[in-house]
């Protein structure tokens, strides 16, 4: 009662205008003189000050909404300080002393058992920084052009525990007539955030999205594999590109359309003349190019038949041109008929003419079935509409927000570029056209997760590369391979190319590598399930499905070095390859930093001690994926795209420990998630001597649409084939249990049965000493070798074939194949043979001593 009744005698002296019309807020607020402090949270905390006293309650383009739960706090005067302190920090305001400054306000904090002290004027040198708007022209972090570095905009995170946020001069949001309006504030009002979070920096997040907004979910299909490239594509071309897709049996979801859709880019010169804005001709556009595609409405159509998701490109900023199809609709409605040389200026901030433009220019397009759109803003920064107003931002703003109103049974999404803090709202990001190097390839793993730090966790790169400036670098498949990886595990892959003869994004085309690039975009679909959860997990948390390893360890200092991998997910660790192989060896280095405890190599099947850097080497086929010991991973058998969910659900089961998730579902494209229309699915793994006892739990909620009946594909890495299985206390049958021989994976099929009941699953192990650890891996490098080998006689004619005892060692996981129980003494041998490797290819008088070598070399995992 005390620091309530503390509260309330202050308030009862300031006028009622300084407060907004929720109750609950006031509680939350302090207000001495011409200052105002509210407590958001107890480690977050806005200052404001305004000369007259009067104080902002609208939102602004940063921060949304802070009516939020009232924390715990003590407020007091000392000695002319006014004092507000919380369970986290404490804040003292000297009286009546004008604006904030050095002299006047003290915060103060624990971090790590030791005194924070903060007052205004002190520089955040350990900010983790955010992000930035493009990457356009860069190769890696250097401007090409004129060899200046990228710098990213601060972030919310910081090593010194604590960040300011300036949100004095944002705009604010107001609705006028249903309309979303940008305004400018008073600039003499200060309004600051202070976040005092320590090293907590999950916590950072999670409360910069309760007063930012949440990361709204993208669609379910958005995970999916896109394709774009800009390229003049006509209706057919597509319809044949769609077509080879399938035909080499690559998923696919989401087919982007360049600028080239709209009849403006029909150029006649290499230099055309202006817009009446000192654009360039042919890049805003609006219409079909109807010798492209003459019948727009039956294109869309036909990608709607083959469940593919269709986005335009736009570049709105050279307004309405007289030639469009809909502009005499557009002048019409306009209140405001000014036009330059005829053309209808661009002006998106005068809410009238935004109406227009969304009910005039675009759902005609969106009704013949454009599913969303990509904004690719190019030119003048700011408003000439709204003073200072960033058009990037409130593009992407009203873009999502018509998207959200207009179409309420769809879940919105938007491609667009980074516009400042609260962009995180509008998701996916484009971050530009990079150079095709594999500089720009090394940057863009500290770039991705780094976006974290400001809630930006959706950046969509051009996978590949788009600037060529190596024609050599360009073509080259191993770079587009290794791109393609890391965009198997990123936030969005999307591959993408400038027009060029030699940027290629036709992964058919590279004959070497298409394997290898196909098996990448599989792992992607396959991991869905677990990359989805992961997506409801940021909208619940504030913490982005991809995020820097300080996260989850920020009193290691390894941690903040280790800036080329991140954590996927809660389980993963993902260190992409961005550099060539060794030409001799076929392998590329590799140095991960893994945490204390057990981490799993995915492709080499090895239990790796942690606690330490360790440096591997990666044949081309090979990603360094790490996944916590013991943990279980959700994942989708083989499908063709992500329009709906599979019946039969694979479940992981990584060795090494024990471990319980939560799999998230939902209808994957309406917004009824954020009304609690989803479903969860505890499943959890006990292990013991003889074997492990996994329970899936039924499943908790519902959703339109939602599968009632469910089979299971359980897969056991490292394990030999299994003694028995029972589901709900009944023997499986042994043709439920299967052996995958080359990866040495136990795998059980469970029929289906009701998602509403429990299903208790008991496995039981064979008994023996085998130690399989690593055999995997060292089986994928032997049939690597062999093939290496094969074509090694070919390029030399040798009419030869490879010494028996070595195909029987490269052989081996055939002889697993048709006796599985044998599985144990084949590993033995095959260890014991692999000694005699180098010795037994040496002999071969078409190899010399060094290749010998390097081929038994290869075989090893370890750094050179």
């Amino acid at each position: 009662m005390k620091n309530k009744l503390h509260l309330m005698l202050i308030m009862l002296v300031i006028p009622l205008m300084a407060f907004p019309s929720d109750a609950a807020a006031n509680e939350a607020m302090v207000v001495e003189g011409n200052a105002r402090f509210t407590v958001l949270t107890p480690q977050l905390v806005r200052l404001e000050y305004q000369e007259q006293g009067i104080f902002e309650d609208r939102p602004s383009l940063a921060f949304i909404d802070r009516i939020l739960p009232v924390p715990e706090l003590d407020m007091r005067e000392d000695d002319g300080w006014l004092v507000i302190e919380t369970s986290a920090m404490s804040l003292r305001y000297k009286k009546d002393s004008g604006k904030f400054n050095a002299e006047n306000l003290i915060i103060i904090f624990q971090m790590e058992g030791k005194e924070v002290k903060w007052h205004p004027g002190i520089e955040n040198t350990a900010n983790l920084m955010g992000t930035t708007r493009t990457v356009d022209g860069f190769e890696g972090r250097t401007k090409l052009s004129d060899g200046s570095t990228l710098h990213l905009e601060q972030g919310l995170l910081s090593r010194a525990g604590w960040s300011l946020i300036d949100d004095s001069k944002t705009q604010l949001i107001e609705e006028k007539d249903g309309h979303s309006v940008a305004i400018n504030r008073d600039h003499k009002q200060m309004d600051w955030y202070f976040f005092a979070h320590g090293q907590d920096y999950k916590a950072a997040l999670k409360d910069f999205t309760r007063v930012a907004g949440k990361i709204p979910m993208p669609p379910r299909y958005a995970f999916g594999y896109w394709w774009s490239r800009y390229w003049s594509y006509s209706d057919w071309e597509l319809r044949e590109l769609v077509k080879t897709i399938d035909g080499y049996d690559i998923p696919l979801d989401v087919l982007i359309v360049d600028m080239d859709w709209h009849k403006t880019m029909r150029l006649t010169s290499k230099n055309p003349e202006p817009t009446p804005f000192n654009g360039m001709l042919g890049w805003t556009g609006y219409s079909w190019d109807k010798a492209l595609f003459p019948d727009p409405e039956r294109f869309l159509d036909w990608t709607e038949q083959q469940n593919l998701k269709v986005a335009l490109n736009l570049h709105p900023a050279d307004g309405i041109a007289p030639f469009e199809d809909q502009y005499p609709d557009m002048l019409e409605g306009l209140k405001d008929k000014t036009t330059v040389d005829g053309w209808i200026p661009y002006r998106l901030a005068d809410p009238d003419w935004s109406a227009n433009y969304f009910e005039h220019m675009l759902r005609p397009l969106e009704k013949q079935g454009v599913d969303f759109w990509w904004l690719d803003w190019q030119q003048w920064p700011t408003s000439k509409y709204v003073e200072g107003l960033s058009n990037t931002f409130w593009l992407n703003h009203q873009f999502f927000t018509d998207m959200k109103d207009q179409y309420p049974q769809k879940r919105p999404l938007l491609f667009h570029r980074w516009g400042g803090l609260g962009n995180h709202r509008y998701q996916v990001g484009f971050s530009g056209d990079a150079v095709i190097s594999w500089n720009s390839l090394a940057f863009q793993p500290y770039f991705t997760a780094t976006a974290s730090n400001v809630g930006y966790g959706y950046w969509s790169h051009d996978i590949g590369g788009h600037i060529v400036n190596d024609k050599k670098l360009a073509s080259d498949g191993e770079l587009y391979l290794r791109w393609l990886q890391f965009g198997a595990l990123s936030p969005i892959l999307r591959t993408h190319a400038s027009k060029s003869d030699v940027a290629d994004r036709r992964i058919w085309m590279y004959p070497q590598h298409f394997p290898m690039m196909r098996d990448a975009i599989q792992l992607r679909y396959s991991l869905v399930p677990y990359i989805y959860t992961a997506a409801r997990q940021a909208y619940d948390s504030g913490v982005s499905i991809i995020r820097p390893m300080y996260y989850d360890y920020p009193e290691k200092q390894a941690a903040y070095s280790a800036e080329q991998q991140y954590m996927l997910g809660d389980d993963m660790i993902v260190s992409p390859v961005t550099t060539p192989v060794d030409e001799s060896s076929q392998l590329a280095e590799q140095s991960t930093w893994l945490p204390q405890g057990k981490w799993f190599e995915w492709f080499s099947g090895t239990l790796i001690d942690g606690g330490d850097l360790v440096k591997r080497n990666f044949a081309l086929d090979e990603i360094p994926i790490y996944i916590k010991a013991g943990s279980i991973i959700p994942r989708y058998p083989q499908v063709k795209d992500l329009q709906d969910t599979p019946e039969q659900l694979v479940l992981t089961l990584i060795p090494g420990g024990d471990d319980a998730i939560r799999l998230y579902e939902d209808d994957g494209n309406s917004q009824a998630y954020q009304r609690g229309e989803a479903a969860w699915t505890e499943i959890g793994s006990q292990s013991h001597k003889g074997g492990l006892k996994l329970k899936v739990k039924a499943v908790q909620g519902s959703y339109k649409g939602m599968r009632k009946m469910r089979s299971y594909q359980l897969e056991l890495p490292n394990r030999l084939p299994l003694l028995s299985v029972k589901v709900n206390g009944k023997p499986l049958p042994d043709n439920h249990l299967n052996y995958d021989a080359h990866k040495l994976h136990a795998i059980v099929d469970i029929p289906a049965m009701s998602v509403q009941n429990d299903v208790d699953i008991e496995i039981a192990y064979a008994k023996s000493g085998a130690n399989l650890n690593g055999v995997a891996g060292t089986f994928r490098r032997l049939q690597s070798m062999g093939n290496r080998l094969k074509l090694m006689a070919a390029e030399d004619d040798w009419g030869a074939t490879m010494p028996e005892a070595v195909s029987r060692i490269i052989e081996a996981p055939m002889q697993i194949y048709y006796q599985p129980e044998s599985t144990p003494q084949v590993v033995e041998r095959m260890q014991k043979a692999l000694p005699t490797v180098e010795k037994l290819l040496g002999e071969m008088p078409q190899i010399s001593e060094q290749q010998a070598k390097q081929l038994a070399n290869s075989l090893h995992y370890e750094g050179h």
